[in-house]
């Protein structure tokens, strides 16, 4: 069964490791890759990643793309929404702050953010509007 509005919009904003998906180069299947990512009912859906990294690469080139949202336990229910990029655009501190505590906190959390300012490299906030989802509650 689908789910209404509200129900899918606060699906895909509860705290879950998504897949991104893209579309791959020609000759080749998309891209699909697990993923932090951070969404508000009703507004956008951004992530954070290394600025060179090929899935940017690629959004950039098909100027959208789409994230999936899926739990098995108590009924298996997913939410995707694929929708066109609206900026790429250098990550702050703050943006950086923002998605580790949505998925961690305490010690855990800075302990992240100390490996992502010494290890990952310059990131960027990859934003996008959703426009068009697929959603089920299969339970």
């Amino acid at each position: 069964m689908a789910l209404s509005k509200e129900e899918r919009e606060q699906f895909l904003a509860e705290r879950r490791v998504g897949a991104l998906s893209v579309a791959g180069e020609p000759g080749r299947g998309p891209v699909s890759v697990p993923i932090w990512y951070h969404y508000t009912p009703g507004g956008t859906l951004w992530i954070l990643t290394e600025a060179e990294s090929r899935k940017v690469r690629l959004i950039r080139e098909a100027g959208r793309f789409t994230m999936l949202s899926s739990r098995m336990k108590p009924t298996i229910r997913y939410v995707s929404a694929e929708g066109p990029l609206i900026r790429i655009e250098p990550g702050t501190e703050e943006d950086l702050r923002t998605m580790t505590y949505h998925y961690l906190g305490g010690e855990a959390a800075e302990q992240y953010m100390e490996f992502a300012r010494t290890q990952l490299g310059q990131e960027v906030v990859v934003e996008m509007r959703p426009e068009r989802w697929l959603s089920a509650d299969l339970g």
